[in-house]
């Protein structure tokens, strides 16, 4: 099939598989959007049509994603989440002070996401506006308070302050975990290593137990390190 820079996936396909990967229903899912069940069907066939494979197992109990299909919401949810977050920027609520936050999607997402309730709801009344991206934003000529990323800070003209240690350790689902066992590290050689487009802490890793890596040909890279957890989850 023909996937040409200008042809796109229609918005209103990617709100139907959206709403079906959160309720897990296609009903549920044309409820939410007040369309009918078919219409739902009908753009979930037009997707996997399109991408040529199926992004849902059909069951009688519902839907559920299939391993690409979770991908793909993974990447659905956070463009839905960023069109929400700068739809948001033109909209100020009157009494609230609002705090313009960039963060990388990993630390977004296991980090940040779990404390924004108890962030946005102190005495304070805060509101966060958050915008999710990998690359160094220019804090002043975006108009952003804040930014949360890696690294040993000591940015010129800024105020860095450490949050957290990241400390390194491998991880696996647990299937090929046993599978691997427990003891010598070099038996982790001889499966697939996962990182992100950083392979420095696998480096890092594998020199304290007094062996070298490098990345091989093997090893599978995923520039999200959300996308680097599923892998390993599900025993890529």
């Amino acid at each position: 099939m023909d996937h040409s820079s200008d042809t796109m996936v229609p918005l209103e396909t990617l709100r139907a598989f959206d709403a079906a990967a959160r309720t897990g229903s296609f009903s549920a899912a044309a409820e939410k959007l007040n369309i009918t069940h078919g219409a739902v069907s009908r753009q979930i066939a037009k997707l996997e049509d399109w991408l040529g494979l199926k992004v849902f197992d059909r069951g009688a109990r519902g839907v559920s994603l299939t391993i690409e299909g979770n991908r793909l919401h993974l990447r659905t949810a956070e463009a839905f989440a960023l069109i929400s977050t700068h739809s948001d920027r033109w909209v100020e609520p009157r009494g609230t002070a609002v705090v313009r936050l960039t963060s990388i999607p990993s630390v977004s997402g296991l980090w940040l996401m779990p404390r924004m309730a108890a962030l946005e709801n102190n005495p304070s009344k805060l509101r966060i506006v958050l915008d999710v991206d990998i690359r160094q934003a220019d804090l002043a000529d975006e108009g952003i308070d804040l930014s949360i990323r890696c690294g040993r800070g000591g940015i010129p003209g800024r105020v860095s302050v450490q949050l957290f240690e990241e400390h390194v350790f491998p991880v696996a689902s647990p299937e090929l975990a046993c599978e691997i066992g427990r003891g010598d590290p070099a038996r982790l050689l001889k499966y697939p290593l996962i990182n992100d487009s950083d392979a420095s802490a696998w480096r890092a890793w594998f020199a304290a137990q007094g062996m070298d890596y490098r990345p091989r040909p093997q090893d599978r890279r995923f520039e999200d390190y959300n996308l680097v957890l599923d892998a390993a989850a599900y025993g890529l």
